[in-house]
């Protein structure tokens, strides 16, 4: 079988992980992190969804050990609520804080 090459995306102020295995969110995750992150993007906002919160927690948890992120709290209603994460990145940084 043939390998495809990653098919590559736009980096936007968003990322939707409804369509990714939940094996592969913390290696998207950390990735997007550091594209938005070098594509200059202060915030950006994490859907995760709502269901029964499993997701957001997994995704709470790997924010709070990234030192790319300054702040990370709920969306408010209007930006996806408690199913949505926004995520206030660390300005120019890789570092550890």
């Amino acid at each position: 079988m043939v390998e495809e090459p990653p098919v590559e995306l736009p980096i936007e102020d968003s990322l939707d992980l409804h369509p990714f295995a939940p094996r592969d969110i913390p290696s998207v995750l950390e990735e997007y992190l550091a594209a938005a992150q070098a594509a200059g993007f202060a915030e950006v906002r994490i859907i995760h969804g709502r269901g029964r919160g499993v997701q957001r927690a997994r995704v709470r948890s790997l924010l709070a050990r990234s030192p790319l992120v300054a702040r990370a709290y709920e969306a408010e209603p209007g930006r996806g609520g408690w199913g949505a994460t926004i995520v206030e990145l660390r300005v120019g940084t890789r570092e550890t804080p």
